[in-house]
């Protein structure tokens, strides 16, 4: 009985074995993969927030980690477009705390001046029919963000038109976007900031 025994628990040890063997065969074949479709999502996304023809760099090389309030809580990632060598603009991870089922998170792109180049949400939990207007493939609401100045932080211009702005809300829904528009006037505010930062500002892991 103890044989019997000692070898089915050889044969069961063999059998993990090769399974975890197994495991990471495939995980090391299709991690590439898996690397190289995020990649391609990501530079999709970049490009639907900051024109290509305005920098010549590997945006996605280009980023660097910041814990900034302007951007929410935790640590974000940017990533600065340069002409040459000279910065021209940044495409930001960005969070509006405050939509109305929860944080919202975005990609902005803006210049160093005060100009949006562009708006993305990349996941929210807003209302299904209100909310979820903020997604392109419902509405083109957030496409009306390109081109728009931002004057200061204070700007009264940049809000939604309940609280006295020039951007529309939805009908029905107010907080959703006031959440959206205060977060990319926030995040282009801060990117006025970041020029004088970056020589100090630690890169993103590999």
């Amino acid at each position: 009985m103890l044989k019997t025994m000692q070898k089915h628990g050889v044969t069961l040890a063999l059998f993990a074995a090769v399974l975890t063997g197994l495991t990471a065969l495939v995980n090391g074949l299709t991690k590439s993969t898996i690397d190289e479709q995020a990649a391609l999502q990501q530079k999709a996304l970049f490009d639907q927030v900051i024109p290509a023809e305005l920098y010549d760099n590997d945006l996605q090389k280009s980023c660097y980690l910041v814990e900034a309030a302007p951007l929410g809580k935790g640590t974000h990632r940017i990533f600065i477009a340069r002409k040459g060598d000279a910065p021209v603009g940044a495409v930001m991870e960005t969070t509006a705390p405050d939509g109305y089922s929860g944080a919202i998170q975005l990609l902005v792109g803006t210049d160093f001046s005060g100009t949006v180049l562009g708006t993305r949400v990349t996941e929210h939990h807003e209302t299904p029919g209100l909310g979820d207007k903020i997604e392109t493939r419902l509405s083109d609401w957030i496409l009306h963000f390109a081109g728009k100045t931002i004057h200061g932080s204070n700007d009264p211009a940049f809000a939604v038109k309940k609280d006295g702005g020039e951007i529309d809300q939805f009908t029905g829904a107010t907080i959703t976007p006031r959440a959206v528009v205060n977060a990319v006037k926030r995040a282009g505010v801060y990117a006025q900031t970041l020029p004088a930062q970056l020589n100090n500002l630690p890169a993103c892991e590999e």
